[in-house]
């Protein structure tokens, strides 16, 4: 049977509304991965008393996640790939659910970040599962688009949320709910994902996996993660930080030379060798650096400056997803008949206007005239910069790609977000040490230097906004038509099996 009689065999036994119930369970597995980064923010002082966490190795709640999920994305991509894509997404789905409830149980720090480390793992299977599975399975182009649209929200949107299930979770019931949720709603997804999402065919494997190229990228991005999070403590010229970011570094550029010489490469180098991919994969880098300015620095404003509940903080947040769920489907209806190109344009210059806007905070003022608007202006920017950086990620890749393909995508957000956690975090407390130092004798002398060191982070993301204006429009060139079908000569057809 051929590709495309296999793909219209399957459709008409499992019916045409099978894969919108794949959409939505492959959404949802989306949405847990997103909101594990962020959910725990909220609950992070709760959680270090109760298990006597110190101070210096709190930040191990976030970075264990963050770390081992950027760190080792490409391996479970190429997993994907060669093991088959629905295969390591319910491996994923399991993992992910023993993992939570591990740190979710945890009585003591090494438990708790063991935990954190393992979903991170299992995220790293998922997130890449998960995208490559929606461009096998929506084809058609307008379909692709919304199904793009969706994942784009959730993906953009889910940060958000995480604040507010955080806060909810962490006044109405226990901190140790914002990682213990996450074991029923993977369940769910798994049987979801048993009944609705349909198998696919792995890619024959001629070679090894490429064990030198998965050590050293796994390494590599682990270091440089790492590094930039011990800048925040360290400073950017400590020891502990150069010899990081210079070993990471090393081993990236080791990871090149290894794969353009492996007969079976990790990352196959055109991947994002081409012009439309690589402009993708580096809007997908600078775009979290900006919109961690946002999250990060308004989460602190909220609770410390205007001594917001747990609860208040989070829903303050909410503008957020909804603007971008807004956003998200305007785009996708729009996104074949323009092309990814001038929307993500559009996105990245509504985002620094937010950003801008955002900047101008001062002393007393209130949320609905200095907040509101500036969440409203970047959540309408995201919405058309992820639907379009997730669409382009996979433009002409081949199916057997696809998979490490959608893994690069997800490395670079979360690299970019932790280059931009660390980076901020850095000139945020470097900032307000130096307006208390020049302002000793002003009132509210504390709330005030706060406000500052925020407003000059957000200046700084809004600079990471605009340098991804020129990268999209000088990068990102092909047709729409091109960009949507996914090649041009015309789209691969499903390769699916039972």
């Amino acid at each position: 049977m051929t590709d495309t009689a296999q793909a219209v065999d399957i459709s008409e036994r499992k019916g045409g509304s099978a894969r919108w119930f794949a959409l939505a369970v492959i959404a949802l597995a989306q949405l847990m991965v997103v909101l594990d980064a962020t959910i725990v923010t909220i609950s992070l002082p709760f959680a270090q008393q109760d298990l006597g966490i110190s101070d210096g190795n709190k930040q191990w709640m976030l970075t264990a996640y963050t770390l081992i999920f950027g760190g080792l994305l490409l391996l479970g991509g190429r997993l994907a790939d060669y093991l088959g894509r629905r295969r390591i997404f319910i491996i994923g789905l399991v993992g992910f659910a023993a993992a939570s409830a591990l740190a979710g149980l945890a009585q003591n720090g090494a438990e708790m970040f063991a935990g954190r480390a393992l979903q991170g793992a299992f995220a790293a299977l998922l997130a890449p599962a998960a995208l490559s599975l929606l461009s096998v399975t929506f084809t058609e182009p307008g379909e692709r688009a919304t199904a793009f649209g969706v994942f784009a929200g959730i993906s953009a949107g889910g940060a958000a949320l995480g604040l507010i299930a955080g806060g909810a979770l962490t006044e109405y019931a226990s901190w140790r709910w914002c990682l213990l949720v996450n074991t029923p709603i993977a369940l769910i997804a798994l049987l979801g994902a048993l009944a609705w999402v349909v198998k696919d065919v792995p890619t024959p494997r001629t070679g090894g996996y490429d064990v030198p190229g998965a050590v050293t990228v796994t390494l590599g991005l682990i270091a440089i993660v790492y590094g930039f999070s011990r800048a925040a403590d360290d400073g950017w010229l400590s020891g502990s930080t150069l010899g990081l970011l210079i070993a990471g570094a090393a081993l990236l550029i080791a990871f090149v030379a290894i794969e353009r010489r492996s007969a079976n490469p990790l990352l196959p180098l055109h991947i994002p060798g081409e012009i439309n991919r690589g402009g993708a994969f580096l809007a997908a880098l600078l775009v979290p650096i900006a919109m961690f300015a946002m999250f990060l620095f308004l989460s602190y404003y909220f609770q410390i400056t205007l001594g917001y509940s747990s609860l208040k903080a989070g829903f303050a947040f909410l503008p957020f997803p909804a603007g971008i769920a807004i956003s998200a489907g305007v785009t996708s209806a729009l996104l074949p008949k323009l092309g990814p190109r001038p929307l993500m344009v559009a996105g990245a210059v509504l985002g620094v206007l937010g950003l801008l806007w955002l900047a101008q905070l001062g002393f007393g003022d209130g949320y609905a005239t200095s907040v509101l608007p500036s969440q409203v202006l970047i959540a309408l920017g995201m919405g058309p910069l992820f639907v379009g950086m997730q669409t382009v990620a996979l433009h002409q890749v081949e199916e057997a790609d696809s998979g490490v393909a959608s893994a690069l995508l997800n490395a670079a957000q979360q690299v970019g977000g932790a280059v931009g956690t660390a980076l901020l975090t850095t000139i945020s407390v470097q900032t307000a040490k130096s307006y208390a130092e020049s302002h000793a004798t002003i009132d509210n002398l504390i709330a005030r230097a706060s406000i500052h060191s925020y407003d000059v982070a957000f200046y700084v993301g809004a600079g990471f906004f605009l340098a991804a204006v020129p990268v999209i429009a000088l990068m990102i060139r092909d047709r729409p038509e091109n960009l949507i079908e996914g090649s041009e000569d015309g789209a691969r057809p499903v390769h699916v099996g039972v």
